[in-house]
C-alpha cells in the first residue's frame, strides 16, 4: 500500500490540514464503517469515477451511487464504504471551518452529506481537476495538482473571531466540556454564536466537542490491544463507562469492545462485512 501526505503552504495550510493519496492492490470486496472525524473531505475516486455509499436495508444493503469526486460534509454518525473503491484514492481533510474560503457555502449545507464536486464549481472544473490528477505522472506530482487546484480557489474570508477562538479552546482540551465558558468569553449572544459556528463549521459546538471526545477515545483504543475502558472513559472525559458506551455506539455503530476486536490499518476504517 502507497499512503502519502503533505500539508499544504500558505494561505491554505491554515485551512487545509492535509493533502492526501493512497493507493491499494485489489482487496476481498467487503463493507467498511468509516467513523465521524469531525472533518469535512473531498475525495477523488481515480480508479473508477464512482462514490458508492451502502446503508442498512431490510433485506441486506442499499447502494447509492454519485460521482467519483465528492465533497463529504461533517458526519455526526459513522458511513459505510466498500474496499473496492479505495485502491487508488486522492483527498484533502479541511480544517474546521476550511471549507468556506474553498467552496463559499456555509459548511452546514454539507452536513451529513456527499455532495458532487460538480454541483459546487461546475462540470468544467470537477472534470479538469480529475483529468490532471490521472495525468500526474508519480504520487508528488498528484499532491501539487491537488495543491495549485485548492489555490486557484481560494478567495480569504477568515473565521469570525468568536469562531475562531471557540476552537482554539475546544482543541486545547478536547475531553474537557468548555462551551459555556466559550460562551462567556465572546461577545456574541449564544444563539448567534451557536448559529455562526454552525455555518463556518458544519455542526453546533455540543455536537463538535462530542466528536472531538470521541476521536480521543477512538485513538486511544486504535493504540492498544489492552485497554481498561473504564480508565479510558473518564480520561476522554466521559461522566462514566455507560455514557461512554452509549456515545461509542451512536457515532461508530459499534460497543468499544467490538471495534477493538476488529483489526484495522485505519483507527477509522472498520470491516465489517467480507463478501462470499
Amino acid at each position: 500500500m502507497l499512503y502519502l501526505q503533505r500539508r499544504p503552504a500558505p494561505p491554505l495550510h491554515a485551512h487545509v490540514e492535509c493533502i492526501w493519496l493512497c493507493r491499494n492492490q485489489p482487496r476481498p470486496l467487503a463493507l467498511e464503517r468509516v467513523l465521524p472525524t469531525g472533518a469535512a473531505q473531498l475525495i477523488v475516486n481515480l480508479s473508477e469515477d464512482e462514490t458508492r455509499m451502502y446503508a442498512q436495508a431490510t433485506d441486506g444493503f442499499s447502494c447509492r451511487v454519485s460521482s467519483g469526486t465528492v465533497l463529504t460534509g461533517v458526519s455526526t454518525r459513522f458511513q459505510i464504504i466498500d474496499t473496492a473503491e479505495q485502491q487508488f484514492v486522492a483527498g484533502i481533510v479541511f480544517r474546521p471551518g476550511g471549507t468556506l474560503p474553498l467552496i463559499g457555502s456555509p459548511a452546514s449545507e454539507f452536513t451529513d452529506a456527499d455532495i458532487d464536486l460538480e454541483n459546487l464549481c461546475g462540470r468544467a472544473c470537477s472534470w479538469r481537476l480529475r483529468e490532471l490528477l490521472l495525468a500526474a505522472t508519480d504520487p508528488e506530482t498528484t499532491l501539487d495538482v491537488l495543491e495549485r487546484w485548492l489555490t486557484a480557489l481560494f478567495r480569504d474570508r477568515p473565521r469570525h473571531p468568536a469562531v475562531a477562538f471557540a476552537l482554539a479552546e475546544f482543541h486545547t482540551q478536547p475531553f474537557v466540556a468548555r462551551i459555556d465558558a466559550v460562551k462567556q468569553a465572546i461577545s456574541l449572544s449564544p444563539k448567534r454564536f451557536i448559529e455562526r459556528f454552525k455555518t463556518e463549521v458544519g455542526v453546533t459546538p455540543k455536537r463538535y466537542c462530542r466528536l472531538l471526545r470521541f476521536q480521543r477515545a477512538v485513538a486511544a483504543a486504535h493504540a492498544t490491544q489492552l485497554v481498561d475502558w473504564t480508565q479510558l472513559a473518564l480520561d476522554c472525559g466521559y461522566f462514566d463507562q455507560a455514557h461512554f458506551i452509549h456515545e461509542f455506539r451512536e457515532f461508530s455503530g459499534l460497543t468499544p469492545s467490538a471495534y477493538q476486536s476488529v483489526p484495522r490499518l485505519f483507527q477509522n476504517h472498520v470491516t465489517f462485512l467480507q463478501a462470499s
